[in-house]
């Protein structure tokens, strides 16, 4: 199954068995997973970001584990550390949960700024150094990390550091009432219902597979520039002390290819871009005091500055554009932009 759509698809599928109505999550960790990135899940208890990420790592087929972060986790907690052995008279290196393909870190903020600067390393290097010897982590690797908005006493906030490191943050809202009726509905019938009902869906191997084919995913020069003129505007923005880095920029297109593929499209479309946004850009944000202080969120200024720059159209394409369009602007027989721009998704 190396098809990234059809990857998704049956993961999506079966986490859907058990989790209800947050197909945006399960898209956003496939887009990371598919392109080598790392996602922070925010939500208020109870919404089952824990059990999301669980899910997800299950239907996969990827070893994952998880770290419960609190104040007394000490970084060889997570990285590992060399323990002598009085049999052999040797130190031998004992490797930490880091070593995983999917890791939840379970409310992140609660760990202290020491423990936290412990994942900088397996979250932009791949590699993990324990008592001066670097070890490389397994592929694919992907870090999730959870943190609740609401209970700030004991926390430790993120430095803007480790969170321009994470490549989305997905926010998972509380069920609408049908949703939520559906699982009381669902959780009746089948009390045991959990994580351990998810069956693998994928192989590893489908999985690198699919990245490759996601690497092939083609980006014209007009889209690129749309990244850059969004990303450039976080930076001149009134409200904004600091603006997005270079990578963001990067996130976009990465991430901006993965979403492409996973909808069956070989081309990026400003409609990638647009739906990425917010996920890519609020949590780099750096307001302005007197923004903060009047209560202006991340969220507002990333909608000021979709509406503010223009999506490229058709005649900004450097290649030809694909003609005989359908409605979802894209062509069957072309792998470039429609002349539309594609506003339309091809979801």
């Amino acid at each position: 199954m190396s098809d990234p759509g059809a990857l998704y698809d049956a993961i999506r599928g079966e986490v859907e068995t058990v989790l209800i109505g947050n197909e945006d999550i399960i898209e956003g960790l496939t887009v990371a997973l598919l392109s080598d990135g790392h996602v922070l899940l925010e939500g208020v208890p109870g919404i089952a970001k824990t059990t999301a990420a669980a899910l997800f790592a299950r239907a996969s087929g990827l070893e994952h584990t998880r770290i419960q972060m609190t104040p007394d986790v000490l970084p060889a907690d997570i990285t590992g550390t060399q323990v002598y052995r009085e049999p052999t008279g040797e130190f031998e290196t004992r490797k930490g949960p880091i070593f995983s393909n999917v890791v939840l870190a379970d409310e992140i903020n609660r760990a202290t700024p020491k423990t936290q600067s412990a994942l900088l390393e397996a979250m932009a290097e791949r590699t993990v150094t324990i008592e001066g010897e670097s070890y490389e982590l397994p592929s694919p690797f992907l870090l999730v990390a959870t943190q609740n908005p609401i209970e700030m006493e004991g926390t430790f906030a993120l430095p803007e550091a480790q969170r321009d490191r994470f490549q989305q943050k997905l926010t998972m809202g509380l069920p609408s009432r049908d949703n939520e009726r559906d699982l009381l509905d669902r959780f009746d019938e089948t009390p045991s219902l959990g994580t351990t009902s998810v069956e693998q869906v994928v192989e590893p191997d489908d999985i690198l597979a699919a990245r490759e084919a996601v690497d092939d995913v083609y980006v014209d020069e007009a889209v690129k520039e749309y990244v850059l003129e969004l990303v450039g505007a976080t930076r001149d923005h009134d409200s904004v002390e600091h603006g997005a880095s270079p990578r963001a920029s990067l996130a976009f297109l990465r991430a901006g290819k993965a979403r492409a593929a996973i909808h069956d499209r070989e081309y990026v479309i400003p409609d990638d871009v647009k739906s990425l946004a917010e996920s890519i850009l609020v949590h780099r944000l750096v307001l302005q005091t007197d923004a903060e202080i009047g209560g202006t969120a991340p969220e507002d200024i990333v909608a000021d500055i979709l509406t503010s720059v223009s999506a490229p159209s058709g005649a900004d394409y450097d290649g030809p554009v694909p003609t005989d369009t359908d409605e979802t602007g894209a062509s069957e027989a072309d792998q470039k932009p429609a002349p539309d721009g594609g506003t339309g998704d091809a979801e």
